[in-house]
């Protein structure tokens, strides 16, 4: 009877073992499946998680996107500076004037001459002796001269605007002319001409402020009676008539 006893603990005992066994089985297999059920949600959060956390903000492109092309103030002044350059330069080339003959350049000679009743007509010719070319426009003064020093003997030309006007282009010994009337001064009282002998024709080229004399013998009136009239220039050795 002993031996039963004892048998049936054993079986007892061993049967207390497997329960425990199989509970603590049961046990770690739920956690086990618990475990693996919480890794493969947390794997699968991972994975939707992932391609969000990668692609880029929407505004990024925007953020790298170079910046309108708006002119800055240094590309706007240089731009200018071109710009005025370019309004700078001229459209054509314009040929440069041929300055006025000065008197040095000149040399002032009587050329023909003609008698008519009551007055003469005397051709002045003026020669370019300079080496350049230059020109002439307009109305040479001219008054007579004489005494010592020799002055102005009278009021000076008028003039006589029967000839057109003409720019004349003189070359090196080219020769312009200017008709010039002379009124005898016979044809006026004493009183009012006071008579007095002349021994020149002073003359100013058109422009200019200095005066070649030209021999030239006359009567002139000292007094306010005027004696003389004068043509514009004209190309070439003139004619009295």
């Amino acid at each position: 009877m002993s031996s039963s006893l004892t048998l049936r603990r054993v079986f007892l005992a061993t049967a207390l073992t497997g329960v425990v066994v199989l509970a603590t089985g049961c046990s770690a297999g739920s956690a086990t499946s618990s475990g693996g059920t919480t890794a493969a949600t947390a794997a699968r959060a991972s994975v939707t998680q992932t391609p969000e956390a990668a692609t880029p903000e929407a505004t990024t492109p925007e953020a790298t996107r170079p910046a309108a092309t708006t002119p800055t103030a240094a590309s706007r002044a240089q731009a200018g500076s071109r710009g005025s350059n370019t309004q700078a330069q001229p459209a054509g080339t314009t040929p440069k004037r041929t300055a006025a003959c000065p008197t040095r350049y000149l040399k002032a000679r009587p050329g023909v001459s003609q008698g008519t009743a009551g007055s003469v007509y005397q051709v002045i010719d003026f020669t370019n002796i300079g080496q350049t070319t230059c020109t002439l426009y307009g109305y040479p003064g001219v008054s007579l001269a004489g005494g010592s020093p020799v002055h102005q003997i009278g009021p000076a030309a008028t003039r006589n605007t029967t000839a057109p006007l003409a720019l004349v282009t003189l070359a090196p010994g080219a020769t312009g002319n200017a008709l010039l009337r002379i009124t005898d001064a016979g044809n006026y009282p004493t009183a009012q001409c006071h008579p007095t002998a002349a021994q020149y024709l002073q003359v100013y080229p058109p422009g200019q402020t200095t005066p070649i004399y030209v021999a030239y013998t006359s009567t002139a009136c000292a007094g306010t009676v005027g004696l003389l009239s004068v043509s514009a220039l004209q190309p070439g050795s003139g004619s009295a008539s």
